[in-house]
């Protein structure tokens, strides 16, 4: 990211160095100095909406944006494609309900499933299952310790 926020820099510098009124080239200089860590956020978020856009498009795995320092890095992350459970004995996978979504939730439902490789139906399963699971936690010295599952 150094490299781009020193080009924007530059090509800003230059715009006002051509404005021939070296006060304002100064003032518009300091203001460029003063913007560097909004451009940063500002890029960051650039990056971070093209992660998203596209996880919605990877069958499997995710792009994730790290830092490594100051700059960002996209990283791809391979999710293990986990098989389907088969149904518990009694569960007979019979039982229906019916499910009224807005359709910006349904579509990040459809793509959560096609990335974990399985269909919308068994994706919802798993979740409800995996909520409705007790959590053994422990409570110790003003910490909660215990365990999470994604």
């Amino acid at each position: 990211m150094e490299i781009h926020v020193d080009a924007i820099r530059r090509d800003l510098v230059a715009t006002a160095s051509a404005l021939g009124d070296e006060s304002l080239a100064e003032s518009l200089r300091r203001l460029v100095d003063a913007s560097e860590p909004a451009l940063r956020l500002r890029l960051f978020d650039v990056l971070s909406e093209a992660a998203l856009s596209l996880n919605g498009q990877l069958v499997s795995g995710h792009v994730e944006v790290r830092l490594a320092g100051r700059d960002p890095e996209l990283v791809y992350v391979d999710d293990p494609v986990e098989a389907d459970e088969p149904p518990a004995p009694g569960d007979d996978l019979s039982a229906r309900i019916t499910l009224r979504l807005p359709d910006s939730l349904k579509g990040s439902l459809e793509a959560a499933a096609a990335r974990e490789g399985v269909s919308a139906n068994a994706w919802v399963v798993r979740a409800l299952a995996r909520a409705l699971e007790p959590r053994a936690t422990r409570r110790s010295s003003n910490r909660l310790q215990g365990f999470a599952r994604s």
